[in-house]
């Protein structure tokens, strides 16, 4: 029972450093409320579970080519820098109380998924980090717990999705128009920090 919960602790552990996506998650918890917040993070959840699907078939030698990287980091850049610049354009429009009818819960979902499908730094996280927690479960316990153990990972990711949610919603209730626009501002300058920075790392292994 101890290893079951050290592998939930690693899945939180994975999901709670600052990055695009947490930052993206407060930001849509802080305008739509709870519900759009966590199936955002969700969205997120399902492709973190598309890499560990991959990593467990074996597909790290294909993402570890220059090529295959280049791209990862440019697209992932154009994905952040976009929503980022997004985010900053639209934060004086926000209300507390708006909701916009062509922002559904789907897309909401839809744009968790794409945006953690498309960040480099969640495949290099699963690759890296999921990759060996395989090698060192299948040594140790065999390969018949790997299921459980991920299952366990995935656990964890969702506890952190769900008390992200709890917690932009939570700080939706107590925030005024204007705090609100000034957090929509700093966490759209803070993807656009990260888009730039994916981007130049796109450009050191073109080039360097």
């Amino acid at each position: 029972m101890s290893l079951f919960l050290s592998y939930i602790f690693l899945g939180l552990s994975l999901s709670a450093p600052v990055g695009p996506i947490n930052a993206a998650q407060l930001d849509k918890g802080l305008k739509k409320g709870f519900w759009h917040a966590w199936l955002f993070g969700l969205g997120a959840v399902l492709a973190d579970i598309v890499y560990m699907v991959l990593v467990y078939m074996g597909v790290v030698h294909f993402l570890s080519t220059p090529f295959v990287q280049t791209f990862l980091w440019l697209f992932g850049a154009f994905v952040l820098l976009y929503t980022g610049i997004e985010s900053v354009m639209t934060a004086g429009k926000v209300s507390v109380s708006s909701e916009k009818k062509d922002d559904s819960l789907i897309a909401s979902m839809r744009s968790g998924f794409l945006m953690s499908l498309s960040n480099p730094m969640t495949i290099l996280f699963w690759l890296g980090i999921y990759g060996s927690v395989l090698v060192k479960t299948a040594a140790d316990y065999g390969t018949g717990d790997l299921l459980l153990y991920s299952g366990a990972v995935i656990l964890g990711v969702l506890i952190w999705d769900f008390t992200m949610a709890g917690m932009a919603s939570t700080f939706r209730k107590y925030f005024n128009t204007r705090a609100i626009t000034v957090i929509s501002i700093l966490s759209g300058l803070s993807l656009i920090g990260f888009g730039i920075y994916f981007g130049w790392r796109a450009v050191q292994v073109l080039f360097f």
